[in-house]
């Protein structure tokens, strides 16, 4: 993440974004597939990576193998098959996105971290080794079992996740890069999809 200022002077937390260029590899039309929608490529992918099913789908569209693709419904961009969408294409400055992508995967957590349990700190009557601790997880003999959905340990992170309204606060379209305001899934390098919203 960076950070830029307005004209206000406030600093605005902001992700940047390598938005581009994109290839047309498919375009499905009502005839075909019963509804309209192009499906975009992105990044370059190695040959020896990509199966022959998918390399006889990049030839159609006369492109090489892309790392991802993304189909997008409705879209109202008037493009063909193996045309590149660029930036200045779909986006302008002041445009409420969303971002969806993989957060990261933190493993297995207690519950302090994975649900902000407050854990017992410095607390008396004997607690001297419950600071994490989750507490009373259920009842006695009725009804003699946890009830589903009971806030307890175990894997964090790594879940397809949407973050909305996002706005744009920059567009570079020489280098194909977009600034949004605010933070998006994923590490550093990941792949996201950014949809208007």
């Amino acid at each position: 993440m960076t950070s830029i200022f307005n004209e206000k002077g406030q600093s605005i937390p902001c992700t940047m974004i390598e938005a581009g260029p994109c290839v047309v590899t498919q375009v499905k039309t009502e005839e075909t597939d019963g509804y309209y929608a192009l499906q975009l490529g992105f990044g370059e992918a190695k040959t020896k990576n990509t199966s022959n099913q998918m390399m006889g789908h990049f030839e159609k569209a006369s492109t090489s193998p892309k790392r991802k693709i993304a189909e997008f419904r409705d879209c109202e961009l008037d493009k063909g098959l193996g045309d590149t969408v660029t930036i200045e294409d779909v986006f302008e400055e002041g445009d409420l996105v969303a971002a969806i992508g993989k957060t990261k995967g933190k493993g297995f957590q207690g519950v302090v971290k994975r649900h902000n349990f407050r854990g017992v700190n410095d607390a008396t009557h004997g607690q001297h080794n419950r600071q994490r601790a989750p507490g009373s997880i259920g009842q006695a003999s009725y009804p003699a079992h946890v009830n589903k959905g009971m806030r307890m340990g175990g894997r964090m992170g790594g879940k397809n996740v949407k973050i909305k309204n996002l706005k744009v606060v920059k567009i570079f379209a020489d280098k194909n890069l977009l600034l949004v305001s605010g933070a998006i899934p994923g590490h550093n390098g990941t792949t996201v999809i950014i949809e208007k919203s």
